[in-house]
């Protein structure tokens, strides 16, 4: 039923909650985990002309989502299921819309309120526009 279930992460206990919710679901269907981290660049928050002057390097962003990464994985047994780590930049529902238009898959499960500071101001709930626009079924776990 579910064969490849997609679990964006910021990190946040919302996420890690979401990723269990997930490893029970995969463990029960025998499906696999895309688990997803989206690294906001300055140009997602703000448009380029106002970023123009904020730097931040590649290898920064890639640092930082791998340490997202493995901030969610941490204490959570995932065996058997495999789980392959993606990490992007840009905007975390244009990222996560277009993965799913790639790389099809049966099920997202994210956190209820996942967003950051700044995200859950400025932004807006990154779920509540996933639920929306996803093609696929979306869980949210709370």
């Amino acid at each position: 039923m579910f064969k490849k279930i997609l679990v964006p992460t910021d990190a946040s206990e919302f996420s890690r909650r979401a990723l269990m919710t997930a490893l029970e679901i995969a463990r029960k269907y025998d499906s696999e985990i895309e688990l997803m981290h989206v690294t906001y660049t300055p140009q997602a928050y703000w448009g380029y002309s106002i970023a123009y002057g904020i730097s931040v390097s590649e290898e920064e962003l890639k640092r930082n989502g791998e340490l997202a990464l493995e901030a969610t994985l941490t204490g959570i047994e995932t065996a058997p299921v495999k789980v392959t780590k993606l990490l992007r930049s840009g905007h975390p529902v244009t990222a996560i819309l277009e993965q799913i238009e790639s790389d099809p898959v049966d099920l997202i499960v994210m956190g209820s309120h996942g967003y950051g500071p700044i995200a859950g101001s400025v932004l807006g709930s990154v779920s509540q526009r996933i639920l929306q626009r996803a093609k696929c079924p979306v869980m949210i776990v709370k």
